[in-house]
């Protein structure tokens, strides 16, 4: 089992969600395009919307906290 502790920068949104479900939540709340912009490395989206990439790994992670 993968824990999100495995998400990387370099790794897409799409790659994410595939990977953990539970991330397409989080995707959604910070408003990060996982449709168009799904292609986007995590460090591309978090920049994109003006995150920071740590904040967005971090919540990323409570999310699969949760669902565990």
């Amino acid at each position: 089992m993968q824990t999100l502790e495995d998400v990387v920068e370099e790794m897409t949104v799409n790659e994410t969600i595939q990977r953990h479900p539970a991330s397409v939540a989080v995707f959604n709340e910070l408003g990060i395009d996982a449709c168009c912009g799904g292609g986007a490395t995590l460090a591309e989206a978090a920049a994109r919307e003006g995150i920071s990439l740590p904040e967005l790994l971090k919540a990323l992670r409570q999310a699969a906290a949760r669902r565990a």
